[in-house]
């Protein structure tokens, strides 16, 4: 009989299933690991070296979203991209771990499952781990994003027809414009489309069209020649051609200049550009999505931006919801960040007190999902225990003083609380409506209802 090779980490919170799995597999491969939580998944990857990771999707009983499966994937891969990754899931989660294939992961086996089968997957598992190792070669972590950097679907309904349109469209080539307030993972959802389009091997390029200084529009989107002007000592690419072949992602596009705007409409609508300095018309193949936390709508009425620019690029409109409309989908966002940060900082936290999950609930979360995913991280930093509490998350102190702005915000009828926050800002919509705790649009209205 052949000599037993590879090494295997099981990680399941079912005590029956480890115990089983720790007497089939030593018969059929060198070394056997078994843990019960991924809060200990890294420690075990580095100190046991693992050729395959058997990975359970769900770590919790009353949370069946597949969604720790697809995380801990992402973080196995980034971490040890030689180490190959088995999704072992239930029948029901099977286009789960198809989406997990998606993001690295080898194969998949669905409980109850068939020792032969169990065997011949983690063995050509195996197999593959040690010839890429044997290789010595420096594989690179899957292109498609992790959970880290990717799109949180949850279960609420709004977020269910929102993706349910996105994979209508992101096989195309469509032009795509993604709004909502800030924090609501409008860059997320560009890096999806992206990710699951036919360019997802080419290029994808963001730009914060919002943060390019006018003098400099052209030259960062459209590149310049050598000698276009004084600083200009050697030739630039600009952010057009570098997205040659891919996605160019123009976040913040409400924010560009009226008298820019034209420049920009020419090129998208050319699909050609020409350099600062130079007379050389250069094709450039793109996807163009777009995103804003304004309303372009209304600054189109008036006259703050071009209709013609905003049909352009106004093909397919995706709204996201604020965190706030989507409250079924807090917990499960907060727990995915607990996983992700207690990996990050090696902290053992398993779960959240059920008082800090009623006023998780609750809260405003006037910064949305970027906002929830700082208040976790910094918990985790905080905690002493494996469980986040009330203290550790300051719920308390984030929800007085969002409800301390809104309050003074409606009862404010004449325009002087509005003025104040505008002063105080420096006249930034964006900065006064937070100031505020309340959306753009809102504020918007108000400035519009005073006249100012």
């Amino acid at each position: 009989m052949a000599s037993k090779i590879g090494k295997i980490l099981v990680v399941d919170d079912n005590l029956g299933i480890r115990r089983t799995l720790e007497i089939l597999l030593p018969m059929h491969f060198a070394q056997v690991k078994t843990i019960s939580s991924p809060s200990t998944l890294v420690s075990s990857l580095e100190q046991f070296g693992p050729d395959v990771v058997l990975l359970d999707m769900n770590f919790k009983t009353s949370i069946n979203t597949g969604n720790e499966g697809l995380y801990w994937t992402g973080e196995i891969k980034k971490m040890m991209p030689l180490v190959e990754v088995v999704l072992f899931t239930a029948y029901a989660d099977i286009a789960l771990a198809v989406e997990g294939m998606k993001r690295g992961a080898f194969d998949f086996i669905v409980k109850p499952w068939e020792n032969e089968k169990l065997i011949e997957v983690l063995s050509a598992a195996r197999e593959k781990a040690i010839k890429a190792k044997g290789r010595g070669k420096e594989r690179a972590a899957p292109s498609s994003p992790t959970l880290s950097s990717a799109m949180f679907w949850g279960s609420s309904a709004a977020m269910a027809a929102i993706r349910k349109t996105v994979e209508k469209i992101a096989p195309t080539d469509a032009t795509v414009l993604i709004t909502g307030e800030n924090g609501t993972g409008k860059d997320m959802l560009a890096n999806y489309i992206h990710a699951h389009s036919r360019r997802s091997t080419k290029p994808m390029v963001a730009v914060d069209a919002g943060a390019i200084t006018e003098t400099l529009f052209e030259s960062e989107l459209f590149g310049h020649v050598k000698g276009a002007f004084t600083d200009a000592h050697t030739e630039h690419i600009g952010k057009f051609e570098q997205a040659n072949g891919g996605t160019l992602f123009l976040d913040e596009i409400g924010n560009i200049p009226l008298h820019l705007q034209a420049k920009l409409l020419r090129a998208i609508q050319n699909r050609s550009i020409v350099k600062v300095g130079g007379s050389q018309i250069i094709p450039v193949d793109i996807r163009l999505i777009c995103a804003t936390n304004m309303n372009l709508e209304a600054l189109v009425i008036e006259g703050k931006f071009r209709e013609d620019l905003y049909y352009r690029i106004n093909t397919m409109h995706i709204s996201l919801p604020t965190l706030r409309e989507r409250c079924e989908d807090i917990v499960p966002l907060a727990e995915l960040f607990m996983a992700q940060y207690g990996a990050k900082y090696h902290r053992t936290i398993n779960k959240i007190a059920p008082q800090a999950e009623e006023i998780m609930k609750n809260c405003r979360w006037s910064g949305n999902i970027r906002q929830l995913q700082n208040c976790i991280e910094k918990a985790v930093i905080l905690s002493e225990s494996d469980c986040l509490t009330e203290k550790e998350l300051q719920l308390e102190t984030i929800e007085r003083s969002v409800a301390a702005n809104v309050r003074a915000f409606s009862e404010a009828e004449d325009e002087e609380l509005v003025r104040q926050a505008m002063q105080r800002t420096g006249g930034n919509i964006s900065a006064a409506a937070k100031l505020l705790g309340v959306s753009r649009p809102t504020l918007y209205a108000k400035l519009k209802k005073f006249g100012l």
